[in-house]
């Protein structure tokens, strides 16, 4: 029931946003990122966010779009590609400078900075209304998912305290400069618009988005993100098909598409792929509007492409199977069961798709003597 309940907050929310974005007269680009961030917002489980999360998060992506305006603008008369290569290598740059509790956010900050470069014509205004649809989708989605919330909802988890405290920035920036798997990304993030160009992509973004999104330093945990996503997409292409083909456009579609989508992935039991999903749904049927008909397919295969891309860097430079790390910190009596647990889900990732045995954490009894 709980889960049911979800799915009917993702579609108010995000229906109640789009309204609201609409109803204050912000532009068609703007609606779709306030009602997808106030689906994305809501948590299945209906356990909160923490508070710090969300001036954090508004910072860090209004001062990354904020660079996405000023090098468009500065750079207006040179090429596009040039253009967003340099913004996504800043980005890059820029996730070195995070610290560790905020190092999950570097796909946003990759996201966030070419956003203002997607549009023919990259402006302030334009950054200034979709910074206020973020920060509407935020408040949206959380004022009604307290306001639906079940009487008894989950507790956010204490973070365990910190073992050690983040090394300066300069050491970071230099363990980070000298990480090859950072150059890897860096260039091919750079690269990627210019290689959708050249092989003729439809959407050629979608091929940064794969490099970004999905490369990682380890074949594993980049195969486990690839499964994410393209599970993901092709689940949340299905109700703007649906939806636009049989209702057509408006904010009551808008929620039916999100809940429609939420609901899909509840009964499906993947819930693992529900914010992909989501993404997917909204950008499509929100952000393409009419279009979406062309869209969809189109962004498959490009997305498809940005996977393969992003597959084919991991294996063909600076391969680094987690695998075969797993297999060697396992044999070594001195290795630290945490780095082992670490280690785990992206060896087991790795394993299902070479059809291998399935790793497993070797048990107390087993374990050798330290």
């Amino acid at each position: 029931m709980t889960q049911l309940r979800a799915a009917l907050v993702i579609g108010l929310a995000a229906a109640f946003a789009g309204a609201v974005c609409g109803g204050i007269g912000l532009s068609g680009d703007a609606i779709a990122y306030g009602s997808v961030i106030a689906a994305l917002v809501v948590r299945p489980d209906f356990s909160r966010w923490p508070l710090a999360i969300y001036p954090v998060l508004l910072v860090l992506v209004g001062v990354c779009m904020a660079i996405g305006v000023s090098v468009g603008l500065a750079l207006a008369s040179v090429p596009q590609v040039f253009v967003f290569g340099l913004v996504a290598a800043l980005m890059q740059v820029l996730t070195l400078m995070l610290p560790a509790k905020l190092r999950l956010l570097s796909g946003v900050i990759a996201v966030a900075g070419v956003l203002p470069l997607l549009s023919s014509s990259p402006s302030w205004s334009a950054w200034g209304q979709e910074l206020i649809a973020i920060t509407l989708g935020l408040v949206t989605g959380t004022v009604i998912q307290v306001a639906f919330a079940p009487a008894v909802t989950p507790q956010p988890v204490a973070a365990a305290p910190e073992k050690q405290m983040d090394p300066p920035l300069a050491q970071s920036m230099r363990q980070g400069l000298a990480s090859p798997f950072f150059w890897r990304k860096l260039v091919f993030a750079s690269l990627a618009l210019a290689i959708g160009e050249g092989v003729g992509a439809v959407t050629p973004k979608y091929l940064y988005f794969g490099v970004v999104l999905l490369l990682n330093d380890s074949i594993g945990d980049t195969l486990a993100r690839v499964r994410d996503r393209m599970v993901g997409v092709s689940l949340g292409i299905l109700m703007p098909l649906l939806v636009f083909n049989t209702l057509g456009m408006g904010s009551l579609q808008t929620g039916l598409v999100m809940g429609g989508t939420a609901a899909l992935l509840i009964a499906l039991n993947g819930t693992a792929y529900l914010r992909t999903a989501l993404i997917s749904s909204g950008v499509a049927f929100i952000g393409y509007g009419p279009l979406v008909a062309w869209y969809i397919p189109n962004r498959w295969i490009d997305y498809l492409m940005g996977c393969g891309l992003a597959l084919a860097v991991g294996l063909l430079l600076f391969p680094n199977s987690a695998l075969r790390r797993y297999n060697q910190l396992r044999g070594d009596p001195s290795a630290c069961p945490q780095e082992l647990e670490r280690c785990l889900p992206a060896a087991r990732e790795e394993a299902s798709w070479l059809g291998l045995p399935m790793p497993e954490m070797p048990s107390p009894a087993s374990a050798r003597p330290r």
